[in-house]
């Protein structure tokens, strides 16, 4: 397939781009700078608001690793703007590498992740703005979009155990430890499995380790 990976030189973008490298896939990493992408992989060097439609509709998955910690806002325009240029390219996913923040954690689903007081305020003004950024994709029919949700213990250097758990409910969900938590190499592999099989097509996944 061809992938196309924005923010391939990311800690998620990263080994998302290495896992698909691995199995064989076309890949093209998307980055402002190519001097940091470490893989032998074709490279567009671009603004990720100057990224077009030719461009992005040329590959059959994009996948949106874009990571921002300090102008959060950013979370949603530059998702609207990918959305935009793929409006009615159905042929081609868009796969955002999202949060954990919009996940409910009462069976209601009334209240999510970032409705809790006891979230740490470093964390809320990014996870409120990445589910901004969900809330106005998930209601698109324009866009074949899916979107993945990490737990909310994301592990950058967690090493690769190839065991974790799929989950599709909305919810957050705890392993048989009572955790959610899951390490960026497995989360990785979840994505490129989710690339491989299209089971969460104009869906979210989470992923959490066993």
């Amino acid at each position: 397939m061809k992938i196309g990976i924005i923010g391939a030189n990311g800690n998620a973008g990263k080994l998302i781009l290495a896992e698909a490298v691995k199995r064989k896939h076309e890949v093209t990493a998307i980055v402002r700078d190519r001097s940091k992408v470490a893989e032998s992989v074709d490279v567009i060097e671009k603004d990720i608001f100057d990224l077009q439609t030719e461009e992005l509709a040329a590959f059959d998955v994009v996948v949106d690793a874009f990571g921002e910690w300090q102008n959060v806002l950013l979370h949603q325009t530059t998702l609207k703007h990918l959305a935009d240029q793929l409006s009615g390219h159905h042929h081609t996913r868009l796969l955002v590498v999202g949060s954990a923040g919009s996940l409910y954690i009462d069976e209601a689903k009334s209240s999510r992740v970032i409705d809790d007081p006891n979230m740490p305020a470093e964390f809320k003004a990014l996870a409120t703005s990445m589910a901004k950024a969900f809330d106005a994709l998930k209601i698109r029919t324009d866009v074949n979009w899916t979107y993945a949700s990490p737990a909310t213990l994301f592990v950058v250097d967690a090493p690769l155990t190839n065991r974790f758990t799929i989950v599709s409910n909305d919810r957050l969900t705890f392993n048989e430890n009572g955790e959610n938590t899951i390490g960026y190499a497995d989360f990785a592999v979840a994505v490129v499995d989710e690339i491989e099989t299209g089971d969460f097509i104009g869906k979210r996944f989470s992923v959490i380790a066993d």
